[in-house]
């Protein structure tokens, strides 16, 4: 898909199709007031016919109006002018790119990237833009034996900016937008993939030959190395499974040498059948989005050398699969962790944290200004806070308000738990260190306790992406968050040097 940033009035666009807004009542966005101007009313005249009213999400597409050098013009519903903020633009965003796409209109100029947005410049607006018609025009169909794809696909858009002095800030915005694109498209990809292709081995060969096509040092700890590192919370998660479990590190190095590094560390469990604590059937088939954490890092570090952003960042990603067999963790069992505290295993289906927790060990080694860890880690987190939002937990203030403000800024928002002591109690038992539950309350929060205690010795961060990283029913698939927050995350850190 090609992007561009240009200014200019829409009656002089030749293009496939212009597209502007309408707001509720029949409202003209100033754009369309200039296109009604240009086609001596005719726009006005559909109105008061009836054939829109500017109802958020309404089209009317017209053809071959006088007086313009374009094929078509959309016009889109915006709803109330006074209530137009984030939600809104995005919709109308999905609706014009998902109806083009369909049309055969290979060309749009927008005009949606003017729309006033509280508190959004023309830079979030190309960039969201962006990101948004990606993620419209975004297809898995490599397992299919016929492609879905439309006969003739949107594949240019201009965005239109006010003013010609707005177009270096949009060109900037499309270079961003089409960076997280490309790592959200990554992790989607990934994630859709099912369990019997995408094993932790795939993830290992997907992250070196990731590394070699984007110059990122790449290293991958096998089993006898983890037994070595002293891994046993980690190892015992793989034991049921005829899958060999992989640690993954990458090391991109845009920075000085020897600057400390940001830390990324993704959960890769490829498929999680819960283990001996078995799931249900019903919608195991999504637990192949278990290791959307791991894509995450993948796709963040993606994006992260494609805009060669000037600093340092590790991903590790620790991959396992979650099997019952005759060699698989048993509730009851206890198991050793790379920084020697014991974990009873109360239940098998809460695996998530045993590899974390030793990946977690792992990063020390780097002396990380910030470690992030990123997992599909609790149902708990989706019932408190459904899809909108991933959970964040940590034990820096400062860290956490970095990444909420990212979030917002992203439009990948997060929101954050507490993390105070008194949850610590519920992971006690007689026979451990800890166990690797908490009981039924405050699921999402007692994971992360169970975490921060193997991230003491750095500024960290957690965040829970079980409502956000996947889609279910008709609509299932990976999302690719938090992509777009973490790249904005390292994109302020460099902003703010």
């Amino acid at each position: 898909m090609e992007f561009i940033a240009k200014s200019g009035s829409p009656q002089k666009q030749r293009t496939g199709c212009i597209v502007a807004g309408v707001f509720d009542s029949r409202k003209l966005s100033v754009r369309a007031r200039q296109i009604d101007q240009a086609t001596e009313g005719m726009i006005s005249s559909l109105l008061r016919r009836g054939d829109m009213e500017g109802k958020l999400g309404q089209t009317l597409l017209l053809h071959h109006l006088p007086n313009l050098p374009s094929e078509r013009v959309l016009l889109i519903g915006c709803g109330k002018e006074r209530e137009f903020a984030e939600a809104q633009y995005c919709d109308v965003n999905v609706k014009a790119a998902k109806l083009l796409n369909e049309t055969g209109a290979t060309e749009m100029t927008t005009y949606l990237t003017e729309l006033e947005v509280k508190g959004r410049n023309i830079a979030w607006k190309v960039r969201q833009s962006v990101t948004t018609i990606e993620d419209v025009i975004y297809r898995f169909d490599r397992l299919k034996s016929k492609s879905v794809s439309p006969r003739r696909p949107l594949r240019k858009v201009v965005l239109a900016v006010p003013k010609r002095s707005d177009i270096s800030a949009g060109e900037q915005a499309i270079k961003e937008g089409k960076a997280i694109s490309n790592g959200v498209a990554m992790t989607k990809d990934l994630g859709n993939l099912p369990g019997n292709i995408c094993t932790p081995t795939y993830l290992a060969e997907q992250g070196t030959e990731f590394g070699r096509e984007y110059s990122v040092a790449t290293s991958v700890l096998e089993a006898t190395d983890m037994e070595e590192l002293g891994m046993g919370s980690l190892l015992s998660v793989s034991r049921g499974s005829r899958q060999p479990p992989k640690l993954i590190v990458l090391e991109y190095k845009g920075g000085h040498e020897g600057d400390a590094p940001i830390a990324l560390v993704g959960k890769g469990i490829t498929f999680d059948s819960g283990g001996i604590s078995i799931k249900p059937a019903g919608q195991m088939d999504e637990m192949k989005y278990d290791m959307c954490g791991a894509a995450s890092v993948l796709g963040t570090l993606r994006a992260t050398a494609e805009l060669q952003l000037p600093l340092n960042v590790v991903g590790v990603i620790a991959a396992a699969e979650n099997m019952p067999g005759g060699n698989a963790n048993k509730p009851g069992d206890v198991v050793t962790s790379m920084s020697g505290q014991t974990v009873e295993v109360l239940n098998t289906d809460a695996e998530g944290r045993l590899v974390l927790c030793d990946a977690l060990t792992y990063v020390e080694r780097f002396k990380p200004t910030s470690v992030i860890d990123i997992a599909t880690l609790t149902g708990a987190c989706v019932i408190a806070l459904g899809s909108h939002a991933s959970g964040l937990l940590g034990n820096s203030e400062p860290l956490a308000r970095e990444l909420l403000t990212a979030g917002k800024e992203s439009y990948d928002r997060a929101w954050q738990l507490p993390l105070w002591s008194e949850y610590q109690k519920q992971l006690d038992t007689n026979f451990a260190d800890m166990a690797n539950i908490g009981g039924r309350e405050a699921g999402t929060i007692t994971a992360a306790c169970f975490l921060s205690r193997f991230a003491r010795k750095f500024k960290w961060t957690h965040l829970d992406i079980a409502g956000t990283a996947w889609k279910g029913g008709k609509a299932k698939g990976a999302t690719g968050r938090p992509v777009p927050l973490l790249t904005q995350f390292l994109i302020n850190r460099c902003r703010n040097k």
